[in-house]
């Protein structure tokens, strides 16, 4: 890699280009298998055999070359798409490609899945899928999907029993896709000559075009942890055919650029992991690595604050060289990195990653709070609530944050009528843009009679507050065993929702957290990291139990087993309500305390008391407990309210 210096005329366009910008049903029958699909993979065979390794001819096949997905086979699904090939009733496509596996593909769905759709582009208001076919055939998995799309009708000669079977590698090489509408019904054939897969529908198909004098159906390619490189087409394809011919590079986009960078990292270290997507000419486009590029961090990567991060291509699509292209991604060079669920660059996969399983009793609320940072790809790009049993082996809702979800006994499609959900936004493609960085707080509460509720406010990078509520999702079979979680889908979580200054310099008093409402007969519960300066045992988080407008003082809570209140002070805590907890060591136990995970639950009994319970992990691994039990000076249980303060101390909240 080529680091700092850069080209004479990369430096001018690079500073023109920071002048110019800111740095930002009928019968259906299936094919007799296996023998009608063994001896078509024999007679494939033979004739390649025959012909003494030269290439079939494919009538009408013309040059359709480009690349669809990473090279390094870093391309997650529903990334990287084709071209639209059309294909009109009673006609037939055929392509041809390399499809590149990854040598080291855990997953068995790691190739790629062609989708047939209507005549619309995606993201069109009127765009329907008949559903999806992948290559390789799982008949208990997701291997073919869709409302049009009948699994029964598929054969193939390699069958995977799980995800993660050997043998996917036995899916790469040079690949020919036949979609067959010449009968009336539709044939899918994909075969390499090693394995075939067909999917063989006698039926008419559905008209899902608005124009129902349109029969026109269209089909493109999505690569997932694979990489495709086309090489032709019967069908001239929307855009046009791509040729052979060496092409100029016109553009430059960086691909997970993190949004974060330690102070102290170097260029190298910081953006290993970033690629370029660069842009010829007719349509082309290839992924390359970083040390393809030149990079330079604007103005340095040593001090603290906003940077630009540059980056130039000099070569054509063959190599040659060729006058630089630009690309740039703004970055943020940080003295402290808070916990992370998910890459930072966003290419962390569906399900890869999962923060604490947390409970939640009945009658107890749980506060979350971290900043969503996604990659933009699709709005399930972004968080996602699970709520399980304890092992997980129960989903009584996996909620996104796009007002979707499945869980116990229900699908997607039925959220409607299994819950009472509120939320979705007027207009999702804003939505989604806002969400990057967005600040979010959910409120999950197990109501204890089968039913929960789950509230997302997410406060946009645009200023603008997005709403997005599951209210009384009946599926919670067992209430004292219901958990949440989080988990992403190429994005990131940062839990970053600080309290106090990172050096522990905040004074005592000077910083409150937002006030939380406890309404009578409910609980409420926040999880955070506690850092101390060590000098006393009260430089740790303070309870505060207040009425809404701060005036009534129920109970301020250290953390050390005191505190005050209405109509109490610290030495009269014994008479006044009935405390536990205090440690035999407080020495062992302050020291403990820095790094040390918290878990805070408020219980209003209603009856104008209330109970306190602290659990702290400490950084030696043991857990520490300090509850205040019956607290008996709330006045007023209809307004009683919590929020958090600190002496010296700062807090990370999960």
């Amino acid at each position: 890699m080529k680091y700092n210096k850069l080209a004479t005329v990369l430096c001018s366009a690079a500073l023109g280009l920071l002048v110019l910008t800111s740095c930002e049903g009928a019968d259906l029958y299936s094919i007799d298998s296996p023998e009608w699909l063994s001896s078509r993979a024999d007679s494939i065979a033979a004739a390649k055999a025959a012909n003494q390794g030269d290439e079939e001819e494919i009538e009408g096949l013309q040059e359709d070359v480009y690349q669809v997905g990473a090279a390094d086979f870093s391309t997650g699904w529903w990334a990287a798409f084709s071209k639209y090939y059309q294909i009109p009733e009673g006609q037939k496509w055929v392509a041809q490609f390399n499809l590149s596996i990854n040598p080291a593909a855990p997953n068995t769905y790691k190739n790629f899945a062609m989708i047939i759709c209507n005549d619309e582009d995606r993201g069109a208001a009127n765009y329907r899928e008949y559903g999806a076919i992948r290559y390789d055939n799982q008949p208990s998995g997701n291997s073919e999907w869709g409302d049009y799309i009948d699994r029964s009708l598929v054969t193939s000669d390699l069958t995977f029993e799980t995800d993660t079977d050997t043998g996917v590698d036995k899916l790469g090489g040079k690949v020919t896709l036949t979609i067959d509408r010449t009968a009336g019904g539709l044939v899918v054939t994909i075969t390499n000559g090693t394995v075939t897969k067909v999917y063989n529908q006698t039926s008419p198909l559905a008209n899902l075009n608005e124009d129902q004098s349109n029969t026109t159906i269209r089909a493109f390619l999505v690569p997932e942890g694979s990489c495709i490189n086309f090489l032709g087409s019967t069908i001239e394809p929307i855009g046009g055919f791509t040729s052979r011919e060496d092409k100029l590079p016109i553009g430059l986009v960086l691909n997970g650029v993190p949004k974060k960078v330690l102070q102290g990292t170097t260029l190298e270290e910081a953006f290993a992991n970033v690629t370029a997507t660069v842009k010829f000419e007719q349509e082309v486009s290839l992924d390359v690595k970083l040390s393809d590029l030149s990079v330079q961090a604007v103005p340095d990567m040593n001090s603290l604050g906003k940077k630009t991060l540059i980056a130039a291509y000099a070569k054509t699509f063959k190599g040659e060289g060729a006058t630089p292209v630009i690309g740039t991604a703004e970055f943020e060079v940080v003295d402290k990195m808070y916990t992370l669920l998910g890459a930072a660059d966003n290419s962390s996969a569906w399900w890869s990653e999962h923060s604490q399983n947390i409970k939640v009793n009945p009658g107890e609320t749980l506060v979350t709070t971290f900043t969503n940072y996604t990659s933009g790809g699709g709005n399930w790009n972004n968080f996602v609530v699970c709520l399980t049993s304890q092992d997980g082996a129960t989903e009584y809702g996996i909620l996104r944050s796009d007002n979707w979800g499945w869980g116990t006994g229900w699908a997607g499609e039925e959220l409607a009528s299994k819950c009472t959900p509120s939320g979705g936004q007027a207009d999702w493609a804003t939505w989604l843009a806002a969400m990057d960085g967005a600040k979010v707080t959910i409120y999950t509460t197990n109501n204890g009679d089968g039913t929960c509720d789950v509230k997302c406010v997410m406060l946009g990078n645009d200023g603008v507050t997005y709403n997005q509520d599951y209210i009384g999702l009946n599926t919670v079979t067992n209430p004292d065993d219901f958990y949440f979680h989080l988990t992403i889908d190429n994005c990131h979580l940062e839990f970053d929702d600080v309290l106090g200054a990172d050096d522990n310099s905040s004074a005592w008093w000077s910083e409150h957290s937002p006030s939380i409402k406890v309404a009578p007969g409910e609980s409420v519960t926040r999880r955070f990291r506690n850092y101390t300066s060590g000098g006393g045992n009260w430089n740790n988080f303070v309870v505060c139990l207040t009425s809404q407008d701060g005036a009534t003082e129920y109970g301020i809570l250290r953390s050390d087993n005191w505190g005050w209140g209405t109509g109490w002070a610290g030495e009269e805590l014994a008479s006044k309500c009935t405390p536990s907890g205090g440690q035999a060591d407080w020495a062992t136990w302050l020291a403990a305390m820095d790094d040390a995970m918290v878990t805070v639950t408020v219980k209003n009994n209603g009856d104008g008391t209330c109970d306190v319970r602290c659990v702290m992990l400490g950084n030696d691994g043991v857990t520490y407990n300090q509850d205040y039990i019956g607290l008996n000076t709330v006045t007023n249980p209809d307004d009683l309210w919590m929020h958090f303060t600190i002496d010296n101390c700062h807090l990370v909240f999960e």
